[in-house]
């Protein structure tokens, strides 16, 4: 079993400082295609649980992303979250 992954998002300004952290965290495949589609599954399917996705200052990051951005890529988290017993999302 692997153990249980901390993965922390923090000052994020672009959706590439999103994929970056990932990138630092998690074993990203080769295949990876920065986009939110690809970022599912990632959470879903290639990254192994159990995982905590930490975004303590979320909110703080809509004003960098902007409104819509930030609100796909929060579905995005909560729609893997909902997928798998072993993904647990903490926001703010």
């Amino acid at each position: 079993m692997t153990a249980h992954r901390n993965v922390l998002l923090h000052d994020i300004h672009s959706m590439d400082d999103v994929y970056a952290q990932l990138g630092r965290q998690l074993p990203l495949p080769d295949h990876f295609g920065r986009n939110l589609d690809a970022l599912f599954d990632l959470l879903t399917v290639d990254v192994e649980g159990p995982l905590t996705l930490n975004w303590p200052d979320a909110d703080d990051a809509r004003a960098h992303l902007g409104t819509e951005r930030h609100a796909a890529l929060l579905a995005t988290l909560r729609d893997a979250a909902d997928e798998r017993d072993d993904l647990q999302l903490r926001i703010g």
